[in-house]
């Protein structure tokens, strides 16, 4: 009798489920509260260091188009009606939200170092020496062979595809609590990064004991040791993005990013061994390739490792459901 009853308020049209597995998903605005804060401290000290964005240099522009396209997919999908849909939204959030805070971070280093003085490197070399880790011996075996020059290149420029094949693997199997924790740990270990870093500048084991003509310029290069002093002086007053560089040396970012990724890609069995192997390699090319102290690639695993715990524990406190 009362399948024939037509009822005024018609539920809507069904939406695409939520996840099977959402334990412990962080809410979005957390996340979105998070960045706007970091992005308002990041404001504060360019402002007060003098630094500047050129608003209309092409990288700005064509970051800001990538962030409104992926603001745009995220609102616009924001209740997905297929599976398709669904993985759109979810790309365009963790894409998006993982680009933003990376930006931020990497931008911070700059007015950040402009308030610093002197550097850290003796102490770092200290306890390298401590613990037997000899940087020029190192240095000086991947100078001599082109292949290891390559294979280091490739392995610490993979700190770009981890992510993305964490993310777009979280996206396609519907993970989105565990893209979450990824980019609040990454959040979280940047934040910390960078307070430490302020407190900790550093030339790097490149520019402080290598002397002479150098057979092999390694990706990171003298970055630190030729800007720090650029901006301690206020000779440097504009921030390329299309030519941006990171300058936390201790501790080191790379093995910070290292350890939350293979923490994060640990519970899925399809990305768990390539994403491994590829931060394994990452690890072992970063101190020639960053030029990095073992010292801060401790400190940076570190980090990491407080970040996961951190996160982690927020986590559990969370209701299984968005």
């Amino acid at each position: 009798m009362f399948n024939s009853v037509v009822f005024p308020f018609a539920p809507p049209a069904p939406v695409y489920p939520v996840g099977r597995s959402q334990t412990g998903l962080i809410p979005g605005r957390w996340l979105a509260i998070g960045f706007v804060a970091s992005l308002a401290c990041l404001v504060a000290l360019m402002t007060d260091t003098g630094l500047t964005i050129d608003p209309r240099a092409p990288s700005t522009l064509v970051f800001a188009g990538v962030f409104t396209l992926a603001a745009s997919l995220r609102y616009f999908l924001r209740t997905p009606r297929s599976a398709a849909q669904r993985v759109a939204r979810d790309i365009a959030e963790t894409f998006g939200l993982f680009t933003a805070i990376s930006l931020t971070g990497a931008v911070a280093t700059y007015p950040i170092g402009a308030e610093t003085s002197g550097t850290i490197d003796p102490l770092l070399q200290q306890i390298d020496v401590a613990l037997h880790f000899d940087w020029l011996a190192w240095y000086q075996v991947v100078a001599d062979h082109r292949a290891l020059q390559i294979l280091g290149t490739a392995a610490y420029q993979s700190i770009y595809v981890s992510p993305a094949l964490i993310l777009g693997y979280c996206a396609w199997a519907d993970k989105r609590a565990a893209a979450r924790g990824l980019i609040a740990s990454f959040w979280v270990a940047a934040v910390l990064a960078l307070v430490l870093f302020s407190f900790w500048p550093a030339y790097g084991p490149f520019a402080t004991l290598w002397h002479g003509p150098a057979p092999y310029q390694t990706e990171s290069g003298l970055y630190e040791s030729q800007l720090l002093p650029l901006l301690r002086s206020h000779v440097l007053r504009e921030v390329d993005l299309g030519n941006l560089r990171g300058l936390v040396e201790a501790p080191s970012f790379h093995t910070a990013s290292a350890v939350l990724y293979i923490a994060a890609a640990w519970p899925f069995a399809r990305i768990r061994k390539p994403i491994l192997l590829v931060n394994l390699a990452m690890l072992v090319a970063t101190p020639v390739e960053g030029t990095h102290y073992l010292a801060d690639m401790l400190a940076g695993a570190s980090v990491a490792i407080v970040a996961v715990l951190l996160v982690t524990v927020v986590r559990r406190r969370l209701p299984g459901h968005a």
